[in-house]
């Protein structure tokens, strides 16, 4: 009697950690043997989760030459990481950045980088795909511009300047990237400078003075009519 209460005792698995438990992998009757690796089930800790994302090596290296020439300042470690979900949602808790990789994956020219996410709504699952947003450096002396108002050609980007007496200057000016529909742009330009983003058509002769005012953005020029 007392060998058939400690068989029965092996028949018990206990966890050796607390979590959410997956569908069974082993019906009842299978035989199985504690010196195989048959997995009965499979217990997940989703409470905090690491998400898993790639950038492309040419966008590290852009990176780490703007910080080391003093273009751009790098963030500090344990940046926060903002997580989008598939409807275009974002996660109420934020990340925080743990690592990036030092390896280069030679098939996709990635690198990985892995943040660590608190996940107490249970929203995020294993094997979800998400998106994630975050700023490895900032650009102290950057200007956001509408992407209307920047000239892109073989001889590089520029924009029209209202300089002195209300007349268009051409500029020539640097561009490292986009943000929501904006051009960033780096250097050329100086805070408080007047750049001409809409109404080309209407200036018929080079040169001529123009009279500037407040551009708005179609949505809100849409409201504003709207209201009116």
């Amino acid at each position: 009697m007392q060998s058939a209460r400690i068989n029965l005792g092996y028949a018990r698995v206990t966890a050796p950690i607390a979590g959410r438990i997956g569908r069974a992998l082993v019906t009842e009757g299978a035989l199985v043997s504690a010196t195989s690796a048959t997995e009965l089930a499979t217990i997940q800790q989703i409470g905090r989760v690491y998400v898993d994302f790639t950038q492309s090596s040419n966008d590290l290296l852009r990176l780490r030459k703007s910080v080391a020439s003093g273009a751009s300042q790098a963030g500090d470690a344990g940046l926060p990481v903002e997580v989008l979900l598939d409807d275009g949602s974002a996660l109420a808790q934020r990340g925080r950045l743990l690592f990036t990789d030092l390896t280069v994956e030679a098939s996709t020219g990635q690198v990985t980088l892995r943040a660590e996410v608190p996940n107490p709504d249970r929203l995020l699952l294993p094997g979800q795909y998400v998106r994630v947003r975050l700023a490895q450096s900032t650009l102290p002396a950057a200007v956001l511009l509408p992407q209307q108002a920047v000239t892109r050609s073989n001889q590089g980007d520029s924009v029209l300047v209202v300089g002195d007496g209300d007349k268009p200057v051409p500029r020539k000016v640097t561009i490292v990237g986009a943000q929501d529909g904006q051009w960033v742009v780096s250097s050329g330009l100086k805070a408080g400078e007047k750049v001409i983003v809409d109404g080309f058509q209407k200036m018929f002769v080079p040169g001529a003075p123009v009279k500037p005012v407040p551009w708005q953005p179609p949505s809100a020029a849409s409201a504003a009519s709207a209201a009116n």
